[in-house]
């Protein structure tokens, strides 16, 4: 099966990474999937973000990184992928992701999600803190 994880990944993290690790175990493919989105000011290109991914994946063979705009869940039909992968940091995680899962489930029935908490060690370490703390950027994989 072919799973997609999609985000900003602006910048990816120790997190991101520790999701993708633990996700190859299970799935055929994982496509990491970095979201071009015109209405936000990303610190990072997409096309930057797209090549950090890939250095950091380049020991995983069944990791592919692209790029995309527009509804998550029709990039997964077009991939077909019938999973997406999400991350769970906080409580208030859960709540958005999980509405966001049943719109995805209503948009395409063939869609599962698949939510994956992080190492206990990197649980706070949240791409939007990094951004705002440039002296920490030794926690960034780029």
């Amino acid at each position: 099966m072919i799973a997609v994880y999609p985000g900003s990944f602006d910048p990816i993290t120790l997190g991101h990474l520790d999701i993708i690790e633990r996700s190859v175990k299970l799935f055929e493919k994982i496509i990491v999937a970095v979201l071009s989105n015109p209405s936000k000011q990303p610190l990072f290109s997409v096309e930057k973000r797209v090549e950090q991914i890939r250095l950091c994946t380049r020991h995983l063979s069944n990791v592919e990184v692209d790029s995309f705009s527009g509804l998550t869940v029709e990039y997964a039909k077009l991939r077909h992928a019938g999973v997406l992968l999400r991350g769970l940091r906080v409580l208030s995680d859960f709540e958005k992701e999980l509405q966001m899962a049943h719109t995805n489930k209503t948009l395409w029935e063939g869609i599962e999600t698949v939510f994956w908490r992080p190492q206990k060690s990197i649980v706070f370490l949240a791409a939007a803190l990094l951004r705002r703390l440039p002296n920490l950027a030794v926690l960034w994989l780029i």
